[in-house]
This record gives structure tokens, sequence and C-alpha cells, in this order.
């Protein structure tokens, strides 16, 4: 009911604030079930459960910066049609939230101890988008997406091969990622300037080899 309800300015900052609070509360609710319902579990050594843990800590914050971001985006999106699409990504993207939260536990980990900070920065970044307008905030989810991809790509690489829950996760993941950036390139994305994807890139990488261990 809520889905098609309209929000004046206050509804919306009311319920960003509380969407921003669950989110670095690590609470979360996936519409889907997790690929790794169905994935078989398996014996990790000490130091695979723990790297497993890393890697899946990093994909965690990188789907809080993905509410924080679609959320300001969504928030000053010109174009009811955008602010929609923002709307529609971000509660896909709730189901990574919850996915990821999951698989932390199940590995005996915890959230990153960063959230707050990662989410107020990425809101941040959202809104400098979104107020450059709709043709450029959408630019900034199609690099956003090819980023993410390229780097949920490592860890597939990366994770143990035997770690089928994290992977199926992961892999699930790298599918919607390239939706969201298709959908924001047929709704008339601008590219972004190569400094801007630079900058990107480099923040992203300080971004994952903190969250990695905190």
């Amino acid at each position: 009911m809520t889905a098609n309800r309209h929000f004046d300015p206050l509804d919306r900052l009311i319920v960003g604030a509380d969407k921003a609070l669950r989110v670095i509360a690590g609470v979360a609710l996936a519409s889907r079930p997790s690929p790794a319902a169905h994935a078989p579990d398996a014996e990790l050594s000490a130091a695979e459960q723990r790297h497993s843990a890393g890697l899946m800590r990093v994909n965690h914050v990188g789907e809080v910066c993905a509410q924080a971001l679609y959320n300001s985006q969504a928030r000053y999106a010109h174009s009811p049609a955008i602010r929609a699409q923002f709307d529609e990504a971000g509660r896909e993207e709730e189901d990574h939230l919850a996915w990821t939260a999951q698989r932390l536990t199940e590995l005996g980990s915890r959230l990153s101890l960063l959230n707050p900070l990662w989410y107020a920065g990425s809101f941040a970044l959202g809104t400098i988008a979104a107020r450059m307008g709709d043709g450029r905030s959408l630019g900034f989810v199609v690099e956003t997406e090819r980023q993410v991809e390229a780097h949920l790509a490592s860890h597939l690489q990366q994770l143990p091969p035997q770690d089928a829950k994290s992977r199926a996760i992961v892999k699930q993941m790298a599918i919607d990622e390239v939706e969201h950036g298709a959908a924001a390139q047929r709704l008339g994305a601008i590219d972004t300037p190569a400094p801007v994807k630079a900058l990107m890139g480099i923040m992203g990488k300080v971004m994952t080899k903190t969250a990695y261990y905190l």
C-alpha cells in the first residue's frame, strides 16, 4: 500500500531518516529468498572463514552505500519517473543488504563498525549527483554499478571455492547490479566525466580495504 502512496517532503524526510537508522543498524528485510538458502554448506578453515567474512563485510558496506545513494538520489530527483526508479532499485538492493548481513552472522562475524560514516558519505555524494540533474544522477548510477560489477567479479575469484553460500549471494548481486545500471542507461544517463570516475575508483578502493577489517 505504501508503495503507491504519495509522499510529501516531510513524509520523505521521516521515511528517509527511519531507513537510514535501520540500514546503519543492520536491520533489513529481504523480499526474495537468499540465494544461499539452497547452496551446500562447507567446511572452511579458520583463515578461509575470516577471509570470506571480510569479503562479505565489504559487500555489506557496499549495500549500505547503495541504500544511502538511492535514498538521496530519489529524494532530490526532478522527475517522478526517475524517483520511482531509484526507489525501486533501493528496494531490490535491500535484499542484498539482508543477504550479506545474514551470511556474516553465519560466518561468525559482524557488520562494519564504520557503517554510520559509510552511509553519511554516500548520502552526501548522492545528493551532489542528484543536484546536478537527473541525467548526471543516472550517469553516476551507471558508473557506480560498473565499478561494483568489477568488484563483485574480483570477489568471486577471491572467495574460497567451497564457500558456495557466499558465492551464490555474490553471483545474484552481480546480476542485479547489471540490471540497475542498464535501467539507468535506458532512462537517459549522461556519461560521468573521467576525473570523477577515477575519484570514485579511488574512494571505492579505500572503502574496500578499510571495510575488510573494520
